[in-house]
């Protein structure tokens, strides 16, 4: 999922030419939204991804004036903004994760939470995965998710989080453990790790 270095070049020229021509910032938007919108929908739902992948979007565009391409490309640079905007919401993502654990994959019922529990749980989030994501600390669950839902390398994550390379790994490292130990000995990390390490 990484963008080859022309389009981490082409996304910086974008971002240069809309200080002047904000109308060309669209190209970022189109290259990125849809991404964007899946990381923020597997953490809050989709309810919560529409306002905060647009506001995510919004803030880069105040903020286009202040990127600099020396120290990264675009697209964690807007990982990083949504994973901040996600903290937000973080509440709503834990109570998510923790609803998501009390519902068994065959259970019905009537509440729009419960109804969105059940649903996730039918597409195979298993309610052992969801406990032990609500029980991990804030910065390894961002870890965790940025490489495994948002795709990003050890060096993009810590590029959106302003964190040393060595930290993501050591989060990502205590984050499978504890996935691991929750899951029985399964870890659903592991062909991330190869790819991403």
């Amino acid at each position: 999922m990484t963008a080859p270095p022309d389009v981490a070049t082409d996304d910086a020229a974008v971002i240069e030419q809309s200080w002047h021509e904000p109308e060309r910032f669209a190209v970022i938007y189109d290259r990125y939204f849809p991404e964007i919108y899946r990381y923020v929908a597997a953490r809050l739902g989709r309810d919560a991804a529409d306002d905060i992948a647009a506001e995510t979007f919004y803030a880069a565009f105040r903020k286009r004036d202040r990127f600099d391409p020396a120290r990264g490309a675009v697209r964690p640079w807007l990982y990083g903004m949504a994973t901040n905007l996600v903290g937000r919401y973080r509440r709503d993502e834990g109570r998510r994760y923790a609803a998501l654990a009390r519902v068994a994959p065959e259970s019905r019922a009537d509440g729009h939470e419960a109804r969105v529990a059940a649903r996730v749980a039918a597409e195979g989030v298993r309610p052992q995965l969801a406990r032990a994501l609500a029980g991990l600390s804030d910065g390894d669950r961002d870890v965790l998710l940025l490489v495994a839902v948002g795709g990003l390398r050890y060096e993009e994550v810590a590029q959106a989080l302003e964190i040393p390379p060595g930290t993501v790994g050591s989060r990502m490292n205590r984050a499978r453990r504890k996935l691991r130990e929750a899951l029985g000995g399964t870890d659903p990390t592991h062909a991330e790790e190869n790819s991403h390490g």
